[in-house]
């Protein structure tokens, strides 16, 4: 029972806080209700097909989902680019995660590019989703202070189910009562995904393509496979990364921004919570699995039932989710010791929001810290390649 509930617990997790966040971006980029769901289609159902597959190969906890602070990067994109060219941009991070993986440079291009940097760099592009919160909050106090309670209550006093759960139940609850709830649109039934066609744009690739790939291998896959090492499993580092790099191709030709090893997904499956024995914890993995896909079948009913949702507390819901993922990444920016004057240049640019030779911040957060780095902080690269010497001689 401790595995299938960790699974259900992971599978509440992924499809609750995080779905609101890609359905609030695809709502302020203008995007239709059936492109959306098809969006939702691509990255669940790839993601879910990942934990199968690994899961049951391997017979580890080894779970897949897609990148959510991938998500908030491409959400503020969406602004910048039309969504042919974003998916152009996806499919060229998903075929560069794919090369990573097949041809063994993970680990070397995970040792160079530091941690810390792009860690700021989520933080400065996910921001605005806690700044948001607050600014929702000015024009529905109610609505937006009954989730902000909601989700401190259960935050507090259950903390096995996600907190934006109970910011979703006090939120509609008083939207109800206030008459905030507007129409629903779109259909209830199975989702139909929709083909999308690519178009590749340079400043896409660098803005959008490549700032994702390195999230995926540089935090979701580290974050995995550091999680799968903590708890005494064997993780497969390039299978998972080549697998990575195949959700991102797929998920793409539904609207999908990636498929991949998730982070939080395989902490929550890999965990004690998943049962004491740890060669039975993949059946979590499972279990997730087959959810995620039951969700992204079904994405049509959760677009619909969003819309009719005030903007407001769709906006607090996704900050709020975001809480979490922020505070992560604060301190795996700031938490180390090192690169700290990098890490700081790169969270100022994300947060600027500047756009460049029309290639959006944080590609150019990216470039900034690491040049920042490297004129101040020389030390830092010399004990990360010494450190990588090591270990490839070992």
């Amino acid at each position: 029972m401790a595995t299938v509930g960790a699974g259900l617990v992971a599978a509440v997790f992924g499809c609750t806080g995080p779905a609101l966040i890609v359905i609030n971006g695809a709502s302020e980029a203008g995007l239709s209700a059936a492109q959306t769901a098809s969006w939702i289609f691509g990255i669940y159902v790839f993601g879910g097909l990942i934990s199968l597959v690994l899961g049951l190969y391997y017979k580890m906890p080894i779970t897949g989902a897609w990148s959510i602070p991938g998500a908030v990067l491409v959400a503020g994109a969406l602004q910048d680019f039309t969504f042919a060219q974003m998916v152009g941009a996806y499919l060229v991070s998903g075929l560069l995660v794919l090369v990573l993986g097949v041809t063994g440079l993970v680990r070397k291009v995970a040792a160079w590019l530091p941690f810390p940097i792009i860690m700021a760099m989520i933080a400065g592009a996910l921001i605005r989703f806690g700044t948001g919160v607050v600014t929702a909050g000015t024009t529905a106090p109610l609505i937006v202070g009954a989730a902000v309670v909601g989700f401190l209550l259960l935050t507090r006093y259950v903390r096995s189910v996600p907190g934006v759960v109970g910011a979703l139940v006090l939120g509609s609850v008083t939207a109800a009562v206030t008459g905030g709830f507007g129409s629903v649109e779109g259909g209830l039934g199975i989702t139909s995904p929709q083909l999308v066609m690519p178009a590749f744009d340079l400043g896409a690739i660098l803005a959008v393509g490549i700032p994702l790939a390195l999230l995926v291998v540089g935090a979701e896959n580290a974050q995995a496979m550091g999680v799968l090492m903590a708890e005494r499993y064997r993780p497969p580092f390039n299978v998972m990364t080549i697998i990575s790099g195949i959700g991102g191709l797929l998920a793409p030709m539904f609207g999908g921004h990636n498929a991949n090893i998730a982070g939080p997904m395989t902490a929550i499956c890999s965990s004690e919570q998943a049962g004491p024995e740890r060669e039975g914890r993949y059946a979590a993995t499972v279990v997730n699995g087959l959810l995620f896909v039951t969700f992204g079948v079904f994405a049509g009913v959760a677009v619909a039932v969003v819309t009719a949702l005030p903007g407001e507390l769709v906006a607090s819901l996704a900050g709020l989710a975001m809480l979490g993922v922020l505070l992560a990444a604060f301190r795996g920016a700031f938490g180390g010791g090192r690169y700290q004057f990098g890490a700081m240049f790169a969270l100022v640019i994300a947060m600027s929001g500047v756009t460049i030779l029309n290639v959006s911040a944080p590609f150019w957060a990216l470039v900034g810290g690491v040049l920042a780095s490297l004129v101040l902080e020389p030390k830092d690269f010399r004990r990360a390649t010494a450190a990588a010497s090591e270990g490839d001689a070992a």
